[in-house]
């Protein structure tokens, strides 16, 4: 079934076609050609916003250009039509020769000619050679010989907000995977709105404290979110990621993970459509909740297939470091219906699903199902509401927990599921058999 957005780019589009018609039968009037894209090459992205991963004797520089950027380069409004070209220039500087696979950075990723194809309907012949022809002198080779450097664009679905780019590279006894997450100068974004930028600035002159000492920090963390005058106990804080913010933000959009929009009169009108129409938004506003002072600094959802279910979390940059990478204090939960009320300025809510341990375990599976994680361990410190005397959240949905949150530290290289560290800080609990009221401890193995 396609989404919302597929119809109503659908129905523009043959609107679209049916008006040029109707102006070629009637006025006799002509589709005039876009001016001929610049020469292959003529426009790079902004220094500012080249990424760069060397690992191995491969050195991979990554840019997403801005929409502007892309038409210029092309000579067609690449956005308009769901291209996103992905920049991408690799200096291999071993004898070993590798295969990009283009279909981890994104599988609906577009062929040169198919990309000219969709993006020259209103192009005479000639103009649309022009374009094709650049697509194709633009395209990333596919094979990276030894000693080689190889540069282009790789046509990837449109994406708003951000998105992960993972380059894997692949040779007979050898393997590369570098992952960049890049946020993207689209409007309307909720962490464009944060104080984060002026934060991060700033984080390497916060306190940088042993592992051990952040797990005192951890405790001492408010258990809940609040309202934005600091009253009221919303949902637990009860999730901890550790790392870099590109690391973390590659690892988790990796994982699926989206960001959310800003609440604008136009993001609450397309989330009302797709409410009515059933269908997914995997940007949708989240609500603020506040801590440290402050409403999150940013926010990510892993949408389902609609509005109402999902799973959300928003983040807050930590006042202190963990063995010098940067800590990032979350709460989430997951979403499984909508309700109306008046404590949300957008007169709905979501209902969370009361068992938010579960959500934060899924946030340690789908690191570790990314091979994201270094090492975890629970900390105490949310403060146990067991299932027959649950707490509520500020829009008056029920919970439960043991009490617990979860500390991840995320990995700057692959590391697999098994090497993945547990602290054994403290002993977990089975979310599944909490939920059944049953006990739930899961007794640890020390040495």
């Amino acid at each position: 079934m396609r989404s919302f957005n597929d119809q109503r780019r659908g129905r523009s589009r043959a609107a679209w076609h049916l008006a040029v018609a109707s102006c070629l039968l009637l006025a006799g009037c002509a589709v005039k050609p876009l001016a001929p894209p610049a020469p292959p090459g003529a426009v790079k992205p902004a220094p500012e916003r080249v990424q760069v991963i060397t690992n191995d004797g491969v050195t991979v520089e990554l840019a997403i250009p801005s929409e502007e950027e892309a038409a210029t380069q092309f000579g067609v409004p690449l956005a308009e039509h769901d291209i996103q070209p992905i920049w991408i220039r690799i200096v291999n500087t071993t004898p070993v020769h590798y295969w990009i696979l283009p279909i981890a950075i994104d599988p609906d990723y577009f062929t040169a000619d198919e990309a000219a194809l969709v993006s020259t309907d209103d192009l005479d012949d000639s103009a649309a050679e022009t374009v094709t022809a650049a697509f194709r002198k633009n395209a990333l080779p596919f094979f990276l010989g030894g000693h080689s450097v190889n540069e282009g664009y790789v046509y990837a679905t449109y994406r708003r907000g951000g998105r992960l780019v993972d380059v894997r590279l692949s040779a007979p006894g050898h393997g590369q995977r570098m992952r960049f997450a890049v946020l993207l100068p689209t409007e309307g974004f909720d962490y464009v709105q944060s104080p984060l930028r002026q934060l991060y600035s700033q984080v390497d002159s916060y306190p940088d404290l042993t592992r051990e000492e952040v797990r005192l920090r951890i405790r001492e963390l408010p258990c809940c979110t609040s309202r934005a005058d600091g009253t009221g106990e919303g949902d637990p804080l009860n999730i901890v990621l550790i790392g870099d913010s590109r690391e973390m933000l590659a690892a988790l959009t990796s994982g699926g993970w989206d960001f959310t929009e800003a609440i604008t009169a136009d993001s609450i009108r397309r989330m009302v459509g797709a409410a009515i129409s059933d269908q997914a938004m995997p940007t949708a506003p989240v609500s603020a909740l506040y801590a440290f002072g402050r409403k999150q600094d940013m926010a990510l959802q892993r949408g389902r297939s609609r509005i109402a279910q999902r799973n959300h979390m928003r983040l807050w940059l930590a006042p202190f470091r963990c063995e010098g990478k940067p800590v990032w204090v979350g709460q989430v939960s997951r979403d499984i219906g909508v309700k109306l009320t008046s404590k949300s300025p957008t007169l709905t809510t979501h209902v969370i699903d009361p068992n938010v341990d579960e959500a934060r375990e899924y946030v340690l599976q789908s690191l570790l199902h990314q091979e994201a994680v270094d090492w975890f361990a629970i900390v105490r410190g949310v403060g146990a509401a067991p299932l027959d005397q649950p707490r509520r959240n500020l829009t008056d949905d029920p919970y439960f927990t043991d009490g617990m949150r979860m500390a991840i530290d995320i990995s700057s290289v692959p590391v697999p599921i098994w090497k993945a560290v547990n602290l054994e800080w403290n002993e977990s609990t089975d979310p599944i058999r909490e939920s059944k009221g049953e006990d739930a401890t899961v007794h640890q193995e020390r040495p």
